[in-house]
């Protein structure tokens, strides 16, 4: 007797073992684990917005949201799972998961949610640093964001097809709120940054001291392109920030809401139909643009969709299977 209960004891232990470990077992998650970037960056903005909203309508779906270095920590986090949800840029993403980065970093089990919004390259300098274009860079310090970002790639990308890779440049790795703290200060002399535009941390110091915009002109935009094939043309319009009165022509790439793969699909297929409940409230509250769209939400996505985020769309009248690669 006591053999046969401990035979239906492991069978049963075995059971939830491989229900947590299955995406079909439809487990509930207690608490989300969000990886959203450095405070002040639009992804934070984001998970924060996106949580509190998701939250107030289903008061059982609780979040942690995480403190990251950004896109390429965050993949890592979710592939390792230390994370359930992240935001991070489509070009690394897609480039981690088909083992093709540049940097050999090579990420899996993780799926798409939804497509979010486009995601601009701004490289902001003081207004009397004497600085206009990307060749005035030249022998200067420059901040690319924190190690592991996705602002770092983009911001290395752009210096290398322009042909200011270090040591011509001199770069260093700062957080955002860090870099305008020392660019306010003249401790640096231009700092990258990858995000929606109008971002918190830019505006705030638009309004402490005069800065402007450099534009990534249009031949180092076609290398850009022609190199790597995430990258497309975007603006900052005019009066985006205090005292920036013309349009900067720049390069974005899409941001791209993932998730673990072992999450179940009903939370999958939960969390993306509240994304697009309340995304005018989060276009709203984070000043991001595009999140409202859900055919835009698919358009151009390379990496798989996760079963549940599917099975939202499909509901919705698209098909997400030949979006994928």
């Amino acid at each position: 007797m006591k053999n046969k209960i401990k035979k239906i004891a492991v069978a049963l232990l075995a059971f939830t073992v491989g229900c947590v470990s299955l995406t079909g077992c439809n487990v509930r998650q207690d608490t989300i684990r969000f990886g959203a970037a450095g405070v002040g960056g639009g992804y934070y903005a984001f998970a924060t917005a996106y949580t509190q909203l998701a939250n107030a309508e289903d008061a059982e779906m609780k979040f942690n949201i995480k403190s990251t270095a950004g896109s390429m920590a965050n993949l890592r986090l979710l592939s390792e799972g230390y994370v359930d949800v992240a935001i991070a840029q489509a070009d690394l993403a897609t480039a981690a998961y088909y083992g093709t980065d540049e940097k050999g970093e090579s990420y899996q089990g993780y799926r798409v949610l939804a497509g979010l919004y486009t995601e601009a390259c701004q490289i902001v300098v003081r207004k009397d640093s004497g600085i206009k274009s990307l060749d005035d860079l030249q022998g200067k310090m420059v901040s690319i964001g924190e190690a592991e970002s996705g602002t770092e790639r983009n911001a290395l990308q752009i210096l290398q097809v322009s042909g200011l890779a270090s040591p011509i440049t001199e770069t260093v790795n700062l957080t955002y709120i860090e870099a305008a703290e020392k660019l306010k200060s003249g401790e640096i002399d231009a700092m990258f940054y990858t995000g929606g535009v109008q971002t918190n941390v830019i505006a705030e110091l638009a309004d402490s001291c005069e800065i402007a915009l450099i534009p990534v002109d249009a031949k180092t935009v076609d290398k850009l392109k022609l190199a790597y094939s995430s990258y497309e043309t975007c603006e900052i319009p005019a009066n985006t920030y205090n005292g920036q009165t013309e349009q900067v022509a720049t390069v974005g790439v899409k941001a791209l809401l993932l998730a673990s793969e072992k999450m179940s699909d009903e939370t999958a297929e939960k969390l993306t139909r509240q994304l697009f409940a309340h995304a005018t409230e989060i276009e709203y509250a984070t000043s991001l643009k595009e999140i409202a769209d859900v055919n835009a939400a698919v358009d151009g996505v390379q990496i798989p969709f996760h079963p549940g985020a599917k099975a939202y769309y499909a509901s919705q009248g698209i098909s997400v299977d030949a979006q994928e690669n």
